[in-house]
């Protein structure tokens, strides 16, 4: 390694974290026993009451250990120096709200519990026990005394998961700090993200009264586990519903039918693995003829836009070499006042044009009894590769860890598209499968980042925090300010 950050360094940090291992998983308990999901219409502003209680325990936490805090009008908190050299400044960014629990879950979400050496909760892996990693990276340096040029601030957000609603507030208020690296994704440098479209196809036309609810998904961010069609019952569905594949619920209650699809959840931005229940309800239905043929019709519209991740079947596909495929999924199915409406929510690739993304989604819709609206764009992000902190932070993992990974783009989307000058680096990974322990401890669909029984590696944290730590060292190399480095 270069001087400074030798093998002595690295040995001496290893020991800290080991040292502090226990008191870390504690404190990412105290985060996730808070059931911190972003609610803007709650009472208590802005983000909902627990939301809130997530920033003051963080900041707490940030003022336990030393550092100053700041709270942003709950939108955004700071844990770093008192007065900041914002020209100078790293800026650790990470988010204390998490997505909603879906269906299945074999723990308690938010009665967090350590098992094989995994920590299980809602939260703990995305990103919570990143956050708390970032607030211990910086306790590592100050307590070891370790060379650095630049200053180093933590910040926590309350909205990354729904709509980053709380950058967008910061930044019309407050500086940012002259780069930007955000503990949200895998090693070594994500340094570009897709695009985000999401919008809903709304029905024109109501279903008949024979359809009394229809519904599915929780989160536009997450691929439905469970989706529901409640109709009316009538004497020539008996025979109908034995149509319905097993994998099918079918249950008689008061004049009514509900029937119910399982699915397999995943985030949106990395579907493949997943079952979209939503897809398969709709399928179900349609291929057993319970409906009559308007209603059918409106059904078999959601069969076809979920029928694949990619686009394929609606005309939007695209994938160029910087960033691949774009994927495509719908999300959540809800009924009102009679009309569906699907939520789609995709993730496009950094050179595709959502201007026309959008009129092939009108055109797809609008052949069907549908019309698209827009919720929200948000554009891609882009670090060049090409840039002194990319090759440096992509070789110190690689060298720690004896690797040869690359640099990436990824479909997931974090702070880094509303920050200027940032990248993602680390810090969260799903659990592998070839890892006899995940494989034990939870169940297909179950143990990642917005699935049931999100579970965080413990040993896998601790061995990112020990790199991020040494990534600070190594960007002692990089003028952070004024023209980028290439």
């Amino acid at each position: 390694m270069d001087k400074g950050y030798d093998s002595h360094t690295y040995e001496k940090v290893g020991q800290w974290f080991e040292e502090h291992r226990e008191e870390m998983a504690e404190d990412i308990k105290r985060l996730v026993r808070i059931p911190s999901i972003s609610d803007p219409q709650a009472e208590t502003g802005p983000f909902g009451k627990a939301c809130r209680d997530a920033m003051d325990e963080m900041l707490a936490m940030g003022r336990k250990y030393g550092f100053f805090s700041e709270n942003k009008e709950y939108y955004v908190g700071t844990i770093g120096r008192e007065k900041k050299d914002w020209d100078n400044t790293i800026g650790l960014w990470n988010h204390l709200d998490v997505v909603p629990l879906g269906e299945g879950w074999d723990y308690a979400p938010f009665d967090p519990v350590v098992r094989d050496g995994y920590l299980i909760g809602r939260g703990a892996q995305d990103n919570k026990g990143p956050a708390v990693a970032m607030l211990y990276v910086m306790r590592c340096i100050r307590d070891l005394k370790l060379d650095m040029k630049h200053e180093i601030c933590l910040f926590v957000g309350c909205d990354e998961e729904r709509g980053m609603a709380d950058l967008e507030y910061y930044g019309s208020r407050y500086p940012f700090p002259a780069l930007s690296m955000i503990a949200d994704c895998g090693f070594p440098v994500c340094y570009g993200e897709k695009g985000i479209l999401e919008g809903w196809a709304a029905a024109d036309d109501s279903f008949s009264e024979d359809v009394i609810d229809l519904y599915g998904g929780s989160a536009g961010n997450i691929i439905p586990d469970r989706a529901v069609l409640v109709l009316r019952d009538r004497p020539e569905l008996e025979e109908l519903l034995r149509q319905l594949p097993e994998a099918l619920q079918a249950e008689k209650e008061e004049g009514q039918i509900r029937i119910t699809a399982r699915g397999t959840s995943r985030h949106s931005a990395f579907p493949e693995g997943s079952v979209n229940a939503i897809h398969e309800l709709a399928k179900a239905v349609c291929a057993a003829s319970l409906l009559k043929e308007e209603d059918r019709r409106l059904l078999h519209f959601i069969e076809e836009a979920t029928s694949d991740y990619y686009g394929e079947r609606i005309g939007i596909a695209y994938e160029d070499e910087v960033s691949g495929r774009l994927t495509c999924a719908g999300t959540v199915l809800k009924l009102q006042e009679g009309k569906a409406a699907l939520q789609f929510n995709i993730r496009y690739s950094i050179t595709a044009d959502p201007e026309h993304m959008e009129a092939v989604l009108d055109g797809f819709c609008s052949t069907s009894g549908y019309h698209w609206e827009l919720i929200r764009n948000s554009a891609p992000n882009y670090f060049p590769k090409e840039r002194k902190e990319v090759a440096l932070l992509t070789s110190l993992f690689n060298e720690l860890t004896g690797s040869d990974s690359k640099p990436y783009v990824m479909g997931g989307g974090t702070y880094a598209r509303k920050l200027p000058n940032a990248f993602g680096y680390g810090i969260g990974s799903m659990p592998e499968r070839e890892d006899d322990r995940a494989s034990e401890l939870f169940a297909k669909g179950h143990g990642g980042a917005h699935e049931p029984d999100e579970g965080l590696d413990l040993k896998k944290l601790l061995d990112a925090a020990k790199i991020y730590t040494m990534a600070m060292l190594t960007l002692n190399d990089c003028e952070i300010s004024g023209n980028p480095q290439v």
